[in-house]
């Protein structure tokens, strides 16, 4: 099989994602035949049919829709390689990615990247930080788009090393009117009788609270579903049900929104976040830099958590 180069899956990405040929010859500035004369050159070389045309335009086959994929993460990546050495044609002397939950984005993890830069010798290190759900997060370490990863530490980490980072711990977020926020802190059970505000299948925290419900044997009531923090308490705010958010992200603006919070008793309410590599002797000395400012903001009681594997170190 010949290499595959980066124009033509550019060009299929364009056609994917308008349907039309000739309108992605509109938006790269070139004549609709030479698209054509692309694509048939892809299916040529991997000896499948990736585009069917109709009235409206194309439909992608199956194998298109595979081809699809991966050239999206190809691009992606020959895009981070130009910018990186841009980067360093300005003089940036070191660069790290970062790939992070969620979670730790929205708590504790900028702040704590921005205190690392603030040091002299750190002011010409550029950080790039990636949001993705700790699934995600942890594809994309292992596939190696990130020398770096900030997490959930409950997160199928197997075969990577970790060091200890903060902690932070769930909370019920109530409106004022709602039955349970006359109450300082609740079990998790206790939350079951009433409609809940979560987030998406596919986060961490879903499917820790949906676990958690199973083990009790009763089932959660969605009212709503939300794709992030601040959706939640927004939903909350308007009385459309209770939500499970970290303390960390509740407490700085429940007095605006108006809202209670109740720490959860659960064991598993208290979470802990692990930096995650491969190997931290391959770690770029910048990226090795990073690492160790982190872990010296681990919570105090926060442990090691690649204890419990020991193909972690």
């Amino acid at each position: 099989m010949h290499d595959l180069d980066l124009t033509s899956l550019r060009l299929f990405v364009a056609v994917c994602e308008t349907r039309n040929i000739a309108r992605a010859a509109e938006q790269h500035h070139i004549v609709a035949s030479a698209i054509s004369k692309r694509i048939a050159q892809l299916e040529s070389t991997l000896g499948q049919v990736l585009v069917e045309r109709n009235r409206r335009g194309i439909a992608i086959t199956g194998a298109g829709e595979i081809l699809l994929e991966h050239a999206r993460g190809m691009l992606a990546g020959a895009d981070r390689v130009a910018r990186d050495m841009a980067a360093f044609g300005k003089g940036i002397k070191g660069q790290v990615r970062v790939l992070a939950s969620v979670s730790s984005i929205a708590e504790f993890l900028p702040d704590d990247i921005a205190s690392f830069l603030q040091v002299p010798e750190h002011r010409e290190i550029r950080i790039d930080i990636e949001e993705a759900l700790s699934r995600d997060v942890v594809r994309g370490l292992r596939e190696g788009l990130a020398p770096l990863a900030v997490l959930w530490d409950a997160a199928d980490l197997e075969g990577l090393q970790t060091r200890p980072y903060r902690s932070d711990h769930l909370a019920i977020v109530a409106n004022p009117s709602h039955p349970i926020a006359d109450r300082k802190r609740c079990g998790f059970e206790e939350t079951l009788d009433y409609d809940h505000v979560g987030l998406p299948a596919s986060t961490a925290v879903h499917t820790m609270l949906a676990r958690a419900a199973a083990i009790i044997g009763k089932a959660i009531s969605y009212r709503a579903v939300v794709s992030t923090f601040d959706a939640s308490l927004r939903c909350v705010r308007a009385n459309l049900g209770i939500a499970v958010v970290p303390r960390e992200v509740a407490e700085p603006v429940a007095s605006t929104y108006g809202l209670k919070v109740l720490p959860l008793t659960d064991p598993w309410a208290q979470r802990r976040f692990a930096i995650c590599f491969h190997d931290e002797k391959r770690l770029s000395p910048a990226a090795r830099a990073l690492a160790a400012h982190l872990q010296s903001l681990a919570t105090p009681h926060a442990t090691d958590p690649g204890g419990r594997r020991a193909s972690r170190q």
